[in-house]
């Protein structure tokens, strides 16, 4: 077994894609508008569905806003060069809300990002 993806719901999803692929560097792997349900479905990751976790972004049409549930975390992505991608995620009109540095209680070094609806997503150095 392995994780496939995860969904969010998004309220704008030309906002959403710009900001998964044009500010964090993901690719739009497929998008698929199913006029019966009234909703699009866009899958964007950092490589192919069959070998990589992906984000699955569900657009419900005529929804253009969610009130996010007390219990959802967060995404996580690994990066090289934490502060490079902050100030490029800043660059690109993306909004950090946690600047990087060490974790509280450890020394793991993160920072946190938000995407146009609101769901937090954590970077987190993978090399010194």
């Amino acid at each position: 077994m392995r994780i496939l993806h995860t969904m969010l719901r998004v309220g704008d999803l030309e906002r959403s894609l710009d900001f998964y692929c044009n500010v964090l560097g993901m690719k739009l792997l497929r998008r698929k508008d199913y006029p019966g349900g009234e909703f699009t479905l866009a899958f964007v990751g950092y490589g192919d569905e069959s070998d990589h976790t992906v984000l699955e972004l569900t657009h419900n049409w005529g929804v253009d806003h969610y009130d996010l549930g007390n219990a959802y975390g967060h995404i996580a992505l690994g990066v090289n060069d934490i502060y490079s991608a902050c100030e490029q995620i800043q660059g690109q009109g993306g909004k950090v809300t946690r600047e990087p540095g060490p974790m509280k209680h450890g020394t793991t070094v993160i920072a946190f990002v938000e995407d146009p609806d609101g769901y937090k997503v954590e970077l987190i150095q993978t090399k010194s």
